[in-house]
């Protein structure tokens, strides 16, 4: 397998364990200092409030369009640039969002992590 495709099953396995609300899966992919900025308010959400969002249920992707991907290599590291719809629900109220992202890999000693994400919405 070349490193391209390596970082694609890792992004991959990002997406799914979001739609599955599978904590293990999404402990997995995520670096232990991972952190995301919400596509829909810019907060900064650390990896255990993410985590815990979605292995709880409170956090639920209905649907996960991916839209297009770009993968990018450097030593060590992985940036892609990609396009998403998603929908979902947070608690009680449902979402909706059609937008850009940037996420960040790092190579472990095991496997790629997820260190960084970022989300910008893509206006109608």
């Amino acid at each position: 397998m070349s490193i391209e495709t390596d970082v694609k099953i890792a992004e991959g396995e990002f997406f799914e364990a979001l739609f599955r609300g599978n904590r293990e899966q999404l402990e997995g992919v995520l670096g232990p200092d991972f952190v995301l900025i919400d596509v829909l308010t810019g907060s900064e959400i650390p990896r255990s409030v993410v985590v815990g969002l979605v292995g709880s249920g409170q956090l639920v992707f209905d649907s996960i369009e991916r839209l297009e991907a770009r993968v990018r290599l450097y030593e060590g590291a992985a940036v892609v640039t990609g396009a998403t719809r998603m929908r979902g629900r947070y608690g009680d109220q449902d979402f909706g969002a059609h937008s850009r992202y940037t996420h960040v890999y790092v190579k472990g000693p095991d496997r790629w992590r997820l260190v960084a994400a970022q989300g910008t919405p893509i206006q109608p």
